[in-house]
């Protein structure tokens, strides 16, 4: 059991759909720093059920209700893509830190709206890129920061399989849904390319930014064939080092994710799985000094709790911002928009350049 601390965050989630019920909720109750205050949604079914099994100390059917509470110092925003932005700056304009879902939104203009807001609060706003606080991963991040030297190249993946959900299936617990719950308007898998993109290639563009840095042009392509989506992506990171990154959903295999990365001074392998299994990534790390290959164990692959505890350490202590900010998530919208921009265009695409919607 993880100890708990004295004083802890203050929380409340916005959402009690999936990610809210294989994620967010239990995070809160495991934290050592944070506790679940409250809970948000507007299916009544849904939000007594939750309130059952995790018994917040407050339930509201209504989001203002809940930030006008005064004694509630955070909000994970754990609703559909649609809703990140504005249900965030609603936080922030609250006096309450947030904790939002990846990706904090679908075009440039919504990031740097939400920017804007996160400035004007002074309040701390974090993407939920939870592969940054996988354990094995932030070895070997340290590991290209502290010791690595000029990096030479990176090449990264994200496979969906076609085998995914009967794999999660047996590993999650069944989902409680709402014929009320708020969806918004239109079908939100009616282009599957910008699902895909948001939904997986926003975790991809940030492992890529985690440990290369801004990622400044791309050259991508994409291949329909068969009922999967392949892009290839070649990057250009400001740091000179060269970048190739395999979006391909799905792949007729087991769920395949990790990079490769080499160093002036060594190199990193990295396998990541399915993050259901909550399992940290297997990782070697060779040292080109000493010819020795490291794996670190990882063996906390909580990554949600992990990065509740992260935004709950900085809101509460001052310490550094371990997770990515408002910053990063717009990084991360620029890079998907130029990613498809020069699908469309067959040419090079500069991060700076691109404005709209991915």
């Amino acid at each position: 059991m993880i100890e708990k601390e004295n004083r802890r965050l203050r929380v409340g989630v916005l959402g009690c759909g999936p990610i809210a019920q294989f994620a967010h909720l239990e995070s809160c109750v495991k934290a050592r720093n944070a506790d679940l205050y409250a809970i948000c949604d507007a299916a009544p079914d849904l939000l007594a059920r939750m309130g059952a099994t995790y018994e917040p100390q407050k339930m509201f059917s209504d989001y203002d209700a809940m930030l006008a509470d005064p004694n509630l110092e955070a909000v994970i925003v754990a609703t559909s893509d649609a809703y990140h932005v504005p249900m965030s700056i609603k936080a922030l304009e609250a006096g309450k830190h947030v904790l939002c879902e990846k990706p904090i939104g679908v075009s440039v203009e919504e990031g740097e709206q939400l920017a804007e807001a996160v400035k004007r609060s002074g309040k701390i706003l974090q993407v939920g890129h939870m592969k940054r606080f996988d354990p094995a991963l932030q070895a070997a991040r340290d590991f290209v920061r502290d010791d690595i030297g000029q990096i030479l190249a990176l090449k990264a993946w994200y496979c969906d399989s076609t085998h995914r959900y009967t794999n999660t299936d047996a590993v999650q617990p069944l989902p409680i849904t709402s014929k009320l719950a708020r969806k918004p308007a239109g079908n939100l898998k009616a282009d599957l390319r910008q699902y895909f993109m948001l939904a997986h290639g926003s975790h991809l563009v940030d492992t890529a930014r985690f440990f290369c840095g801004d990622i400044v042009a791309v050259r991508a392509r994409l291949l329909e064939r068969a009922g999967a989506y392949c892009w290839f992506a070649e990057t250009e990171f400001a740091n000179g080092a060269l970048g190739h990154l395999d979006l391909t959903v799905a792949v007729r295999m087991d769920w395949h994710e990790g990079f490769q990365l080499y160093g002036e001074n060594g190199s990193v392998l990295a396998k990541t799985f399915n993050p259901w299994y909550f399992r940290s990534s297997e990782v070697e790390i060779f040292h080109e000094k000493d010819a020795t290959t490291r794996k670190p164990l990882g063996a906390d692959g909580h990554f949600f709790r992990r990065q509740l505890e992260g935004l709950a350490d900085t809101a509460l202590k001052g310490a550094p911002m371990q997770g990515a900010n408002v910053e990063d998530g717009i990084a991360s919208i620029r890079a998907m928009v130029a990613i498809a921009r020069s699908v469309e265009s067959g040419e090079r695409v500069e991060l700076a350049a691109v404005t709209g919607a991915v």
